[in-house]
């Protein structure tokens, strides 16, 4: 048996040992074998520290941002409807047509609104030239009645003061009247006197002679003092005359300032007349000018019009659509909001193309999407159960980013905003 077993170190055997070599002394060490536990517990060591590192940066990585595919491409849509009524003459877009801002849509028939601002021009030059007239009526008015005032009122003293002066020379002519009368009656009795001596021859006759002459004066005396008296009622007469005209003058130059208040009425009439016209004359150049209706942005028409249309005010023509200004609304969960903030970067993956498109993070909405909407949700019931909200998030294309017009409104995208 033991002729059969195996040595244990097969190098050593006696078979492959060489030719003439000598055996290995009886004493020779046993063969020392690896330890194959403790390699595979440096194996298993490795492999744990690489899933830890790899796990340490994979969460680094899905930390660093926040994504969601429930987003959308936004736009302010501008509707281009008529700002007054009138017949479609001209429609110079067609579908899906790309115009500039301020070109010419569509054109109304403009024959009605060009003889309305023909009729406005019109009533504006009446008014014009009835204020002139007026204008000019008001300061000859103002002049005449302050002059009227003046001079009647010295007519009036004047004429008083003549009729003083007149009755004071009428009681100056009665008291030579009355003087004048009493020496004709005495000179009137020497002369009858004198004659009956002249008679008898008591008195020379040169005497009598004296007192006729005398009687003569005294009786011419009194007829001048007579003269004079109605000479002076006349001139009375006359400076009463003159003082109820003065008066009758000046009570009409006292409604003076009331005529020229009357005359400076109707020129703010006719001023306010005119700025009315003028008006009416900007509102018809105003409308003049809608019946070209025209582009109010740059960007992509959708259009409903076509010509032979009677629009009225108001009435949608055609919409513009600016792909130039989109923005994507990305609505990410209320849990992911935590670390979001505004200016942070975004990368934009739309779904039809599969292209990117960069960022940044322009406005975290002020609620969830339901609280906006006709009948917010009423959570204060018996079974309620919570659910994670979303909130908007408006996303800002950085410039040229969307220069190929790829994105269109209402387009879904995936949104992923970088925390870090």
């Amino acid at each position: 048996m033991a002729d059969q077993e195996t040595p244990r170190n097969p190098e050593r055997s006696p078979s492959a040992a060489p030719e003439g070599a000598k055996e290995p002394p009886a004493t020779t060490p046993p063969v020392v074998y690896p330890k194959r536990r403790s390699h595979k517990r440096w194996m298993i060591l490795a492999a744990v520290v690489v899933v830890l590192v790899g796990g340490v940066f994979l969460w680094h990585y899905f930390s660093g941002f926040e994504s969601t595919d429930d987003a959308q491409v936004d736009v302010h849509l501008y509707p281009v409807s008529a700002r007054i009524s009138g017949y479609v003459q001209a429609v110079h877009v067609g579908d899906n047509q790309w115009v500039q801002q301020g070109a010419t849509l569509v054109e109304i028939d403009p024959k009605d609104y060009q003889v309305a601002l023909a009729k406005a021009q019109a009533d504006v030059a009446t008014a014009e030239a009835a204020a002139r007239a007026l204008n000019i009526d008001v300061p000859v008015s103002s002049v005449d009645t302050a002059s009227q005032l003046k001079f009647t009122s010295s007519d009036i003293q004047n004429a008083k003061a003549a009729i003083a002066a007149g009755e004071k020379q009428v009681a100056a002519a009665q008291a030579r009247i009355q003087e004048a009368e009493a020496q004709n009656v005495k000179a009137q009795d020497d002369v009858q006197r004198y004659h009956l001596l002249l008679v008898k021859d008591e008195v020379p006759k040169q005497t009598y002679d004296y007192a006729v002459a005398a009687a003569q004066t005294d009786t011419a005396a009194l007829a001048a003092a007579k003269a004079d008296e109605a000479t002076a009622e006349q001139n009375v007469a006359e400076a009463r005359s003159r003082l109820v005209e003065a008066i009758a003058r000046n009570e009409s130059a006292e409604a003076g300032p009331q005529r020229v208040a009357s005359t400076r009425a109707r020129a703010l009439s006719a001023v306010a007349d005119i700025a009315q016209k003028r008006a009416e004359l900007d509102q018809a150049e105003l409308n003049l000018g809608y019946t070209r209706i025209l582009a109010p942005v740059t960007g992509e028409v959708t259009k409903n019009v076509v010509v032979g249309w009677n629009v009225d005010p108001g009435e949608q023509l055609l919409t513009v659509v600016p792909l130039d200004q989109v923005w994507i609304t990305a609505n990410f969960k209320e849990t992911q909001l935590k670390h979001m903030r505004v200016g942070q970067k975004a990368d934009v993956v739309l779904d039809s193309n599969g292209r990117t498109y960069h960022g940044h993070v322009d406005s975290i909405a002020g609620g969830t999407g339901p609280i906006f909407s006709l009948l917010p949700p009423e959570n204060a019931t018996g079974n309620y159960v919570k659910i994670v909200q979303r909130v908007p998030v408006k996303i800002v294309l950085e410039p040229g980013e969307n220069r190929d017009h790829a994105l269109r409104p209402g387009m879904n995208v995936e949104a992923k905003v970088y925390l870090r």
